[in-house]
């Protein structure tokens, strides 16, 4: 599908088997155009279709991949090395309005969520509770997925107010949606966030991590609020999933082998990948290295001297290496092949989300900032300061995808540090190489839709 008017005119959904379709599935064949909303009779139809937007943020225009890369390589964590040619663009902040990026896959995922919400529960078959819990998954997805396409193609860093279309409704009569701004898109997904909470139930807590739970729309409710400035709500919101005690730091001893390992203590929510359901060569590990025979693209090094801003004895450390001269992230998604479950959010950022709303309301940051590097053999810091929480951000959250996003949430260009690097100079806070283009083929299909500015 190329536009959200051919998302929300789609006929048709593969339901049945929705945990096992492609992106392909999703555009209607004329055998296949039936109702989706007369298709579904029961809870088991709903879990089949929430799947369905699980799914499609397992992409590799997605969480499969390139949404992570790209909050790495236009940092000053990682950089693009041209060995197969991938990300070169992206990298030097060079993209076009021909790119997709995560365009088509979030809002697909969208409009899966749309359907689920819009079901009267009272007319299914089947556990109705169990059908509220999964609304309350499909009111947080369409909340994470509009907020990763504002933070990609909103104005907010790039001197406008422009948004995205905050789409709630599957095949509604605006086919046509025009950009909200990025005040009207925070308020909704806050909205959404909270209709997440209160429609999920502990009672159905899913111990693999791979469907989302309760606390899973509060741990978002508070990366939402760091990222928007919002600290009273930030705070209260990561103290709830805190307090909760369902979670836990990995412990320093554990820590590199858990990125081998699936429902972690430390996660919050995962997305699947397994031998059978898997992205190969389009997937994280494949593109972070090569391993070393070569085998895997590579494309993704790095910076040199990154390395140094671990202590002695921090094993966050562990998770760097080299192939050959070249210094590589070996330990996040270690398995070549993909086969590793992708961590969305975890327990220690929303420590680290704690501890910045601390900070900026007057509360004691300093304990909750130690209380990772207590975990991480790394040295205790006497003072808590923005510096040092994004530094400590840094360390523990690097080859995740949030440099990019804390830098411009803080007001600050994205500094050219190193030769390595793919720009050319720094990029000045502001500068409208911030915000990714509206995908052409948008503009094309969608006469109210308005362009970023330099695109």
């Amino acid at each position: 599908m190329g536009n959200i008017h051919n998302i929300y005119t789609v006929l048709f959904i593969c339901f049945i088997s929705f945990s096992s379709c492609s992106t392909a599935d999703l555009d209607p064949s004329l055998e296949q155009e039936k109702s989706v909303e007369d298709s579904i009779e029961s809870a088991s139809d709903l879990e089949s279709l929430i799947k369905g937007a699980y799914n499609e943020l397992t992409a590799a225009g997605y969480y499969g991949r390139d949404f992570i890369i790209n909050g790495e390589i236009r940092s000053d964590n990682c950089f693009a090395n041209g060995n197969s040619g991938r990300f070169i663009t992206p990298a030097a902040f060079s993209y076009n309005a021909n790119t997709e990026f995560i365009f088509d896959n979030a809002y697909q995922a969208i409009a899966i969520a749309n359907i689920i919400i819009a079901v009267d529960l009272s007319t299914l078959i089947g556990d109705a509770a169990y059908g509220a819990h999964i609304q309350g998954q499909a009111y947080a997805i369409r909340a994470l997925a509009h907020f990763d396409l504002v933070k990609q193609y909103g104005q907010q860093h790039a001197g406008g107010t422009l948004g995205i279309p905050y789409t709630t409704i599957f095949k509604g009569t605006d086919l046509f949606p025009s950009r909200n701004t990025v005040e009207e898109n925070k308020t909704a997904i806050y909205q959404d966030l909270e209709s997440a909470y209160t429609h999920m139930s502990a009672s159905y807590f899913d111990n693999t991590k791979e469907f989302m739970s309760q606390m899973t729309a509060k741990a978002l409710e508070s990366r939402v609020a760091v990222y928007f400035k919002d600290w009273i709500r930030a705070r209260d919101a990561a103290k709830i999933v805190i307090d909760s005690g369902i979670y836990s730091i990995i412990p320093a001893a554990s820590y590199v082998s858990s990125w081998a390992g699936k429902g972690n203590v430390n996660s919050i929510f995962e997305l699947a990948f397994s031998a059978t359901d898997n992205l190969n060569n389009d997937g994280l590990g494949y593109i972070y290295k090569t391993g070393g025979n070569p085998f895997g693209y590579g494309d993704i090094q790095v910076i040199d001297g990154v390395e140094n801003m671990y202590d002695s004895g921090d094993v966050r450390a562990g998770i760097l290496g080299y192939e050959g001269a070249l210094l590589r992230n070996l330990g996040k998604y270690p398995n070549i092949n993909g086969y590793d479950n992708v961590v969305v959010i975890r327990h220690e950022e929303v420590v680290l989300n704690y501890a910045e709303a601390l900070l900026e309301t007057s509360g004691d940051a300093l304990t909750q900032l130690n209380l990772i590097t207590s975990n991480r053999g790394a040295t205790a810091y006497t003072t808590a300061t923005k510096t040092n929480i994004l530094d400590e951000r840094r360390k523990e959250l690097i080859f995740e995808g949030f440099r990019f996003d804390d830098l411009v949430r803080n007001d600050l260009d994205i500094s050219k540090t190193a030769t390595q690097q793919n720009f050319t100079m720094t990029i000045p806070y502001g500068d409208p190489k911030l915000a990714w283009p509206i995908p052409q083929k948008e503009i094309d299909a969608n006469s109210n839709m308005v362009q970023n500015t330099g695109y």
